[in-house]
């Protein structure tokens, strides 16, 4: 079963850090490319960040630049978000997205993926 699990989401005060892990399980993330994304009540989904594996490439929404980073950790086959300066404008919640070996391979922070996770809530409040 291919799926893409989100974990590490909760409870942060503003200006505290965060950071999620997107767990793969029946395929690889070798060469995948994988975003983040998410939603706040009443609005739409938004791409965050996004990276492709295998290529020195990523794309940062301006909202979190300097503040988001995304990681691979190919032995776990886990990419991860690191969030920090969060404010309370983050609060939503949080999915990943992948694609296997995207053509050409970079990524995007279009909701252009085929696989995804149930998402994680991310609230940041004090």
């Amino acid at each position: 079963q291919l799926q893409l699990v989100e974990s590490g989401g909760g409870l942060a005060q503003p200006g505290g850090s965060l950071r999620l892990s997107c767990a793969a399980s029946g395929f690889t993330l070798d060469y995948a490319a994988v975003g983040w994304f998410r939603q706040a009540p009443g609005k739409e989904r938004e791409g965050v960040v996004c990276i492709s594996n295998g290529n020195p490439m990523s794309i940062t929404t301006d909202s979190v630049e300097g503040r988001f980073t995304m990681s691979f950790d190919n032995a776990k086959n886990t990419v991860y978000l690191q969030m920090n300066s969060l404010k309370p404008e983050d609060t939503g919640v949080y999915y990943c997205a992948a694609e296997r070996n995207p053509s050409p391979p970079i990524c995007t922070i279009q909701p252009h993926y085929t696989y995804w996770g149930l998402g994680t809530q991310v609230t940041v409040s004090s």
